[in-house]
């Protein structure tokens, strides 16, 4: 069996439809579904068996569990505005050792969401190394702990920690406020005609901020590449490794739509020292383990994207 964790969620989802295109069903989703609309993202997928997030800690600690093969850990708490830090660490955190653990006892390839906001502003670059890394909120923080942990570890079978950069593409419209622009701007373009984007800050101009944005089709290839290549532990940035401005993926939603237009809004204050105006993925350490998959632009991914989420 092999365990998707956040299954029903945006980059879960996607995960099991991507076991699947391998012919691979014998999957165990995992998931906490207050949210019920989330169903949809698994409706079109092939499980074996759904289990509460909370059960699944119960079946690890009682042994109730089939033989598992892989885990693929993305199930968190994910919004960056979130404040409450015992809750955060409690499902971040202490939930992603848990699963650690286990996989070690039992030498299952675990595979686990981290997070680029680990790297704050980014001031010393966007590197997987210990200098480069100061989060700015609690959820940055959970994320950056964690990925510590990992690190003193000595482990017994492989792990890898992917740093998802922004990512945009199907299965997201959950999210609510923290779904992409690239979702957020459809929805603009669709409704009045008009996508907004923040004015300059940080030095950069309207709409000029510049994100490394990755589509989701892109982060199942490097998950699904890492377990074809199990020779491999480590903490890895999952992005393009090229920053793109948000203006391009307005203009590319605009494009789709053949009509709309850009306003700009007051850059909000209570973003202010805490907004990554600029990321972009070191790939060093990725080139160097032998991964050279391309990776989409913003204009051919969000294309992909409205494609399907217009359809």
């Amino acid at each position: 069996m092999i365990v998707v964790t956040g299954a029903a969620g945006f980059i879960g989802s996607n995960i099991v439809l991507g076991l699947n295109a391998r012919g691979r069903s014998d999957i165990i989703a995992v998931d906490e579904l207050s949210d019920g609309t989330k169903f949809r993202n698994l409706a079109d997928g092939e499980i074996a068996d759904y289990l509460d997030k909370d059960e699944f800690l119960a079946r690890i600690d009682s042994g109730d569990l089939p033989k598992i093969h892989a885990i693929f850990h993305q199930g968190a708490c994910s919004a960056t505005t979130e404040w409450n830090g015992k809750y955060m660490m409690d499902v971040n955190y202490h939930y992603s050792k848990r699963l650690l653990h286990y996989c070690q006892v039992h030498r299952v390839p675990y595979f686990y969401a981290s997070s680029a906001s680990v790297y704050g502003m980014g001031s010393n670059g966007f590197r997987e190394e210990r200098d480069c890394e100061k989060p700015l909120n609690v959820y940055a923080y959970s994320k950056f702990l964690f990925d510590q942990y990992v690190r003193r570890q000595s482990l017994q079978s492989q792990v890898i920690g992917l740093r998802y950069f922004n990512v945009y593409g199907p299965r997201e419209q959950h999210k609510g406020g923290m779904a992409s622009t690239a979702f957020h701007f459809n929805n603009q373009i669709a409704k009045d005609g008009v996508c907004k984007l923040f004015e300059g800050s940080d030095g950069y101009d309207n709409g000029g901020q510049r994100r490394d944005f990755i589509h989701v089709d892109d982060v199942v290839a490097m998950n699904l590449w890492f377990w074809d290549h199990p020779e491999h532990s480590g903490i890895y940035n999952c992005g393009t490794g090229r920053a793109q401005p948000f203006n391009d993926i307005a203009n590319s939603v605009i494009a789709w739509h053949g009509k709309g237009r850009i306003d700009y809004v007051p850059f909000p204050d209570n973003l202010r020292g805490r907004y990554q105006s600029f990321t972009e993925a070191s790939h060093d350490r990725l080139r160097s383990i032998g991964y050279d998959r391309p990776f989409l632009t913003v204009e051919e991914g969000v294309k992909r994207y409205l494609d399907w989420l217009n359809a």
